[in-house]
């Protein structure tokens, strides 16, 4: 696990536990996608990282720009990670929340990733497959990579399932 998102765990523990007290986290989901987006804007991210800006004009910035699309709760959240020089943690804050909340909610977010598209029945007929052997729903993302030659790559979370005919090859290279 990466430094950053060892720093971001707290944070996302704290707010993924707030939102199931006050039953609210898709909002809270909302919330924390747009500080994610905002903080991957390069310019406002320069701004951020400057030490000259004061903190107390980088807060009124920030909650300007906030202002219609995080609500009152994320606003305090927002104040607490410019006080504690954390906003940059951001994006990994947003991405832990979302694991936190797909385990609570049973599902379970997979690439598989294939050497040719995927039709709509094959998707789902792989997604209920999937659902079977992992004992969770769902949520398919399809990408194509002519790489690997035929069958299909499967990460869902820390488990990866390959069943491509590249990583056959790479097998049977390594038993050779």
């Amino acid at each position: 696990m990466s430094e950053l998102a060892t720093l971001a765990r707290p944070y996302a523990e704290a707010v993924f536990k707030r939102a199931k007290e006050s039953d609210n986290s898709q909002e809270w989901s909302e919330n924390l996608a747009f500080l994610s987006a905002i903080m991957q804007d390069e310019g406002l991210a320069a701004i951020v990282n400057n030490p000259r800006v004061e903190e107390d004009k980088l807060t009124a910035l920030l909650l300007e720009i906030c202002q219609d699309q995080v609500t009152g709760e994320a606003n305090n959240f927002l104040k607490l990670l410019i006080e504690n020089g954390r906003l940059k943690l951001a994006p990994q804050i947003a991405e832990l929340f979302e694991k936190h909340k797909a385990e609570d909610e049973g599902y379970v977010d997979v690439d598989v990733i294939t050497a040719y598209a995927l039709t709509k029945v094959e998707e789902k007929s792989f997604a209920t497959a999937l659902e079977k052997s992992l004992n969770k729903k769902v949520n398919i993302t399809s990408s194509i990579d002519k790489s690997l030659m035929g069958g299909y790559l499967v990460k869902a979370g820390d488990t990866v399932i390959d069943g491509s005919i590249s990583g056959q090859l790479q097998q049977l290279a390594k038993r050779i």
